[in-house]
């Protein structure tokens, strides 16, 4: 905790704050490292399922658009009063 909230003022050394806005700050950093592994772990679950398709032609980074031949299994996916399939962890 120390060394993140020093970090942050070494690369930020013009900033200014409070407890609470720091806080604030360190919360949102986060949830958003959480939901990127999240979505992460979701796009690759989706992808080996063949409901989107990863595009890399485009540059180094992967551009995932849904898989037309796998609309209606989506929508049934979408409509179906199970769960959501938990991705896989890791």
């Amino acid at each position: 905790m120390i060394k993140e909230v020093l970090r942050y003022f070494i690369q930020h050394p013009h900033a200014a704050d409070d407890l609470e806005g720091i806080t604030r700050w360190r919360l949102v950093e986060h949830q958003i490292r959480q939901r990127v592994e999240e979505t992460r772990r979701a796009l690759a679950w989706l992808v080996d399922r063949h409901y989107l398709q990863r595009d890399v032609r485009g540059g180094p980074v992967p551009i995932f658009t849904l898989n037309p031949d796998k609309v209606d299994a989506a929508r049934a996916l979408l409509r179906s009063d199970e769960p959501a399939p938990r991705e896989p962890q890791g």
